[in-house]
């Protein structure tokens, strides 16, 4: 069974990237992928701050990281750039952590202008970790999430065919990679 490692920069346990990540793993789940999922602010801050490679919270998650065929990499865009989180986490990854992996980044944002976030700040950043097959991200803007009254996430329609169309790629991309 394939796997994929979802790994989340958000500092907030109620950031709209959560709902939109629920709505992903959902598809993953039901096309046979195995989920995992890192979220980066539950790892002891200490560990991050002081690049503690060898803590047992940043050992498990780089030992997800490694086993999965694919990185579904997601975060809120702070200031034109993905989250300090997620860039300390990654800091913390192997030089070549990202190699032979399929990579599909997500950003949520405030605002239009920050669309190129994911091109600009992530990406490189993903590709420095060995990423080479890295899909054409989403950029998701705040106004798109709403949430229900049972605490999902509401997604317009523009942003829900986006994601379903980018997750069926990803899981595409996944089945192929793991195929040969």
């Amino acid at each position: 069974m394939p796997k994929v490692v979802i790994i989340s920069g958000s500092p907030t346990p109620t950031s709209r990237i959560h709902g939109v990540i629920e709505v992903a793993k959902a598809a993953l789940i039901e096309a046979g992928i195995e989920v995992d999922w890192i979220k980066v602010r539950d790892i002891p801050a200490e560990d991050l701050l002081y690049a503690k490679f060898d803590s047992e919270a940043i050992v498990n998650a780089n030992a997800l990281v490694a086993g999965a065929d694919a990185v579904f990499v997601a975060t809120p865009v702070y200031k034109a750039s993905y989250t300090g989180v997620l860039k300390a986490f990654l800091d913390l990854l192997p030089q070549k952590g990202l190699e032979r992996k399929v990579v599909l980044p997500l950003a949520v944002g405030g605002t239009i202008s920050h669309l190129l976030a994911i091109d600009y700040a992530l990406k490189p950043v993903l590709s420095a970790l060995g990423a080479q097959n890295i899909l054409q991200g989403v950029f998701v803007l705040d106004k798109q999430v709403t949430w229900g009254e049972q605490g999902q996430a509401i997604l317009d329609d523009e942003i829900s065919a986006r994601l379903q169309q980018s997750v069926a790629d990803f899981i595409q991309e996944i089945k192929w990679h793991t195929s040969r």
